[in-house]
């Protein structure tokens, strides 16, 4: 690093999140904690998260494919509501219906029309984590602890158009540059042309 004048970023605190309503849908976890060994498109997780942009806060969402850890949708937004998660979805390449499992958290925003219209259009079954067990949708937590690190502590964002340039340039990074140890030290685009179960 010191050859290459490089700097390592890391983890600073953060403060306490603020409570918000919850999912009391009874759906069960099915993803169950085996986050490893899943086909292509079984198993899609979520989350949200939040990132300051000229002193107010706007939100990303990922969708990240188990198999590879690729993430295979995302989307920036001033609001953290069903309608990033759709536009997340949006962007996803290739067919919706090959998606079996959408799991993510109990947060109010995976349960309202918006995205039980997706779930049901496309055949999706759902999964939630326990409430108030984010260890049951650990891998997307990881994932923004990476992209916190990686892209957003230290940096400074003008506006939402900045941001999602900045997304999507982190997102090409993260699946076509970035090696990960849980993939034996391949990117996700590697690992899934070499390794990934039909």
């Amino acid at each position: 690093m010191a050859k290459y004048d490089l700097s390592s970023k890391y983890v600073i605190s953060r403060s306490k999140r603020r409570k918000t309503k919850v999912n009391e849908e009874t759906k069960p976890n099915i993803v169950n904690r085996e986050f490893d060994g899943r086909k292509s498109m079984e198993v899609v997780v979520s989350d949200l998260t939040y990132v300051k942009v000229s002193g107010k806060w706007h939100y990303i969402c990922l969708l990240i494919d188990l198999s590879a850890r690729e993430i295979i949708g995302s989307a920036a937004g001033r609001n953290k509501d069903a309608k990033l998660i759709r536009t997340a979805f949006y962007r996803v390449k290739g067919d919706l219906r090959n998606i079996n499992i959408f799991h993510t958290d109990r947060g109010s925003e995976y349960k309202n029309e918006i995205i039980d219209g997706i779930i049901n259009a496309f055949g999706i079954e759902r999964s939630l984590s326990a409430k108030g067990s984010p260890i049951d949708n650990a891998v997307a937590e990881s994932m923004y602890n990476s992209l916190k690190i990686e892209m957003v502590f230290g940096e400074t964002f003008d506006n939402l158009d900045d941001l999602e340039l900045r997304l999507f340039e982190y997102v090409n990074w993260y699946n076509n540059k970035r090696l990960h140890g849980s993939l034996d030290y391949r990117t996700p685009s590697e690992y899934k042309v070499l390794f990934q179960k039909p």
